[in-house]
């Protein structure tokens, strides 16, 4: 286990990357103005196993190696980045279809559930931050290294649900309101696809700049 400490420091350091709305955060919201609450929260679901993903790799020694690799982590955040813009665009392009929430119901659900797990996957934020902070919060001689990472992972991730999915309700219960106007909740899932659109040429940005 790791020390009273390196959990508090931890914590800490979580509770800035997590509170502050970042890609998470905004996916999130972005899903629940679209497709609403449990659609939302499903991805939140997803988007959490993506991030546990990266926990594993950075606890295991591979997130070094995958950062090291400039060529394969560009290829990892365009990929993220280009699957939040074209679901962006999608949802503005059809945000005045109403049948787009039986399609959805329709769907698999190991569909949402697949493309939120790459989004959380490629989130260079939260990657970094394991990089950098994992294995220095990690004390050898309290035991296994990979345990200490792994707890302090469970650690970030329970707190990444509960705030995602606070927010992830919160949009879809103004957009439960909003669809007593269909030209409202028209334009709140062009809102949705827009935030979701941005927050991918962003990830870009990022991503082409450094």
């Amino acid at each position: 286990m790791p020390s009273t400490t390196n959990l508090i420091t931890f914590t800490l350091l979580a509770l800035v990357i997590i509170l502050v709305p970042g890609p998470g955060v905004l996916f999130a919201v972005g899903r629940a103005l679209i497709l609403g609450t449990k659609p939302a929260l499903l991805s939140v679901l997803g988007n959490a196993l993506g991030v546990g993903v990266q926990i594993l790799l950075v606890a295991l020694g591979l997130g070094a190696v995958i950062q090291q690799s400039e060529v394969l982590f560009f290829v990892i955040r365009v990929i993220g980045a280009g699957l939040i813009i074209y679901l962006g665009i999608r949802a503005i392009w059809q945000r005045a279809d109403f049948s787009l929430t039986t399609n959805l119901a329709a769907q698999s659900k190991k569909t949402l559930l697949r493309d939120s797990v790459i989004v959380g996957l490629t989130n260079a934020k939260t990657f970094v931050f394991f990089i950098a902070a994992l294995p220095s919060l990690t004390s050898p001689e309290l035991g296994n290294p990979i345990t200490q990472m792994l707890v302090m992972g469970v650690i970030f991730s329970s707190i990444g649900i509960v705030s995602d999915s606070a927010y992830a309700i919160a949009a879809g219960q103004a957009r439960a309101w909003l669809a007593h106007s269909e030209k409202r909740l028209a334009n709140f899932r062009g809102i949705g696809g827009l935030a979701l659109a941005l927050l991918g040429l962003y990830m870009l940005y990022e991503a082409l700049i450094h």
